[in-house]
């Protein structure tokens, strides 16, 4: 499956951002999905994940309140809604399909179970 990621850009501190994660070549509801992110120097560092229904979700204690994953499997597309962003918050973020996993081991990985990547798009928060 080919991942494309959208949607970031320069945002004020407190405003938002919504993330898109197109999927191709194969269904996206055969994947738990995630977003994840990383600042140069730093960690990848987990995000959001979703089940493949979509029906749970998990989240890094930064985001919780703030950040919300989402996806809408016919349309083999994935979401994250950022609000309420913090300068914190600047990163590239990459959208990631774990083929055989949960998305709750894709989160506790940071990724590493992750079988495809997409190519991250780059959020800057600014005050």
């Amino acid at each position: 499956v080919q991942l494309q990621a959208s949607g970031g850009g320069l945002v004020q501190a407190g405003g938002s951002l919504r993330l898109s994660c197109a999927a191709s070549g194969r269904t996206v509801s055969s994947y738990a999905m995630g977003w994840f992110r990383q600042v140069p120097g730093k960690e990848r560092e987990s995000v959001a994940t979703i089940t493949r229904r979509g029906d749970s979700t998990y989240y890094a204690e930064s985001v919780k309140g703030r950040f919300t994953i989402s996806r809408d499997n016919a349309k083999n597309m994935v979401y994250l809604q950022m609000n309420s962003l913090k300068l914190e918050d600047t990163a590239v973020y990459f959208c990631a399909a774990d083929k055989e996993g949960t998305a709750f081991g894709l989160h506790r990985s940071g990724g590493v179970t992750s079988d495809y990547w997409g190519q991250g798009t780059l959020v800057t928060v600014s005050s």
